[in-house]
C-alpha cells in the first residue's frame, strides 16, 4: 500500500505544471532573496541573460561589455501564483526609472528588464510597463526593458541563495534587509510561512 501511495504521490508532483519568469532588478542577490520568500514560488536561480557571450563568468558580465543582466530564474506554481502577481512584486521592489542602475550598482548588468517567455507574459508585461507610465506611478518613466528570453546561464554557486548564507554581511543587512522589510510589509499575504 505504501508503494502505491509513494507512486500516486509522485505522479501529482509530476503533473504539477511549473512555469518560469525572468528578471532583472539589479544585483540577483536581492532580487533572489525577495522571490524566494514568495508562496507558489518553486526554485529561484540567479544568473545571467541578454548578452552576445557564451558562459559568461561573473567577472565577464561585471565588466558591462558582454551584454548580459544580471537576472533571476523563477520556477514558479500558476496555480498558487500569477504572472501577474510576479510583476506586482518585480515593480514595487526596484526602481525601473533609473537606466542601468540600481541605487549604488551602476552598468547595463543592473538594468530593469522583463524576459518573457511567451506571448502572454510579453502582453501582461508590456500591458503593466504602460499602465504605470499612463498612471504616473513613479516620478519618471518606466524605462524597464521587456525582450525575449534568450540563453539564461547559471552563475556560480556561491552567487545562490546569497542572503540566506551571507545574512550578516555589510551588503546584505545595508542593502538586501531593507528590500526584505518592504517586502515583507507590502506583500505579507503573498509570504511563505
Amino acid at each position: 500500500m505504501a508503494l502505491i501511495l509513494l507512486s500516486l504521490s509522485s505522479a501529482n508532483a509530476q503533473s504539477k505544471k511549473l512555469d518560469k519568469a525572468t528578471f532583472g532588478m539589479g544585483c540577483f542577490w536581492c532580487s533572489e532573496a525577495l522571490f524566494d520568500q514568495l508562496k507558489g514560488v518553486e526554485k529561484v536561480r540567479s544568473g545571467y541573460e541578454g548578452g552576445h557571450v557564451n558562459n559568461p563568468t561573473y567577472e565577464d558580465v561585471c565588466t558591462g561589455t558582454t551584454g548580459h543582466a544580471e537576472v533571476i530564474e523563477v520556477t514558479y506554481d500558476p496555480s498558487k501564483i500569477k504572472y501577474e502577481e510576479l510583476l506586482e512584486v518585480f515593480w514595487k521592489t526596484h526602481d525601473p526609472t533609473t537606466l542601468n542602475r540600481q541605487g549604488a550598482d551602476v552598468g547595463t548588468q543592473y538594468r530593469s528588464v522583463v524576459f518573457y517567455h511567451d506571448d502572454t507574459q510579453k502582453k501582461l508585461a508590456e500591458a503593466y510597463k504602460k499602465e504605470l507610465n499612463d498612471k504616473k506611478a513613479f516620478d519618471n518613466p518606466v524605462v524597464t526593458q521587456i525582450a525575449k528570453s534568450s540563453t539564461f546561464f547559471v552563475a556560480d554557486n556561491y552567487h545562490q541563495d546569497y542572503f540566506s548564507r551571507n545574512g550578516n554581511q555589510p551588503y546584505c543587512r545595508l542593502v538586501i534587509l531593507p528590500k526584505m522589510e518592504k517586502l515583507e510589509k507590502v506583500f505579507k499575504s503573498k509570504l511563505k510561512n
